[in-house]
């Protein structure tokens, strides 16, 4: 059949919502990170063309709005932790596994608070978890404490990790190759506190090290909701809500 024979195809254009193409974005930012994606790119990983998307999304800071409020679903867990110090430590084993799969989403995390319906979901878990325990504002400043240590914790990782993937050197390598360097270094004897860490110090995988910083800023929440608490259960029951 020649083409001058062969009847065109219908014309029904590609099936598109807001759910297929937040998913292709996500899936183009996994392949080659932010600047993998752009509404074009997107519309072409649809078939579509990039003029439709427009009716869905406005701009690309909307879509990485749409990309961040998707991945959270992945944060959030499937039941309520016992207590408040397991629903954050929870929350935030959750964000850096979420982060570890997504890495682009280190790069949004912080800044101003996210406003789709699994970002506010996440928010209100880690308020919920300490809601009663101390003032509104003592458990708000503990969220933002934790979440401030998640963000910088998981940007850092992701910063080794791409390190590696960009010089071919694992972390291994890269102590190796610099260290001819660090012991001449260390030799002058200006930085004993730092030679003494690099001799005597364990040397602890990411998962340890995050682990063990967020015990740790757990602990100082603690402490601090004790304090807060007690001075708080002190006052009138009406003077909870000023």
């Amino acid at each position: 059949m020649t083409v001058w024979d062969r009847p065109e195809p219908p014309p029904r254009p590609v099936p598109l919502d807001r759910e297929r193409i937040v998913a292709a974005a996500v899936a183009l930012a996994d392949e080659g990170g932010l600047d993998a994606v752009s509404l074009r790119k997107v519309a072409a990983r649809l078939n579509a063309g990039p003029m439709r998307l427009y009716g869905y999304i406005s701009t690309k800071e909307e879509l990485f709005d749409l990309m961040v409020d998707e991945v959270q679903a992945e944060i959030l867990p499937e039941e309520r932790p016992g207590d408040w110090r397991e629903a954050l430590g929870v929350l935030a084993c959750r964000t850096r596994q979420a982060v570890l799969r997504h890495e682009w989403l280190g790069d949004l995390l912080g800044g101003r608070p996210t406003l789709g319906p699994n970002g506010l979901a996440v928010t209100e878990a880690k308020l919920a978890a300490l809601d009663g325990l101390a003032d509104v504002d003592t458990v708000m400043r503990a969220v933002e404490t934790v979440s401030a240590y998640v963000a910088g914790a998981v940007r850092r990782e992701i910063a080794n990790l791409r390190a590696e993937r960009a010089t071919g050197l694992s972390k291994r390598d890269w102590q190796r190759a610099s260290g001819p360097h660090v012991t001449r270094m260390l030799a002058t004897g200006r930085f004993p506190a730092l030679s003494k860490a690099v001799h005597d110090a364990t040397d602890v995988d990411a998962e340890a090290s995050f682990a063990t910083g967020l015990d740790w800023v757990l602990d100082a929440v603690a402490a601090k909701l004790a304090q807060a608490g007690g001075t708080w259960s002190r006052k009138a029951p009406g003077d909870h809500d000023r």
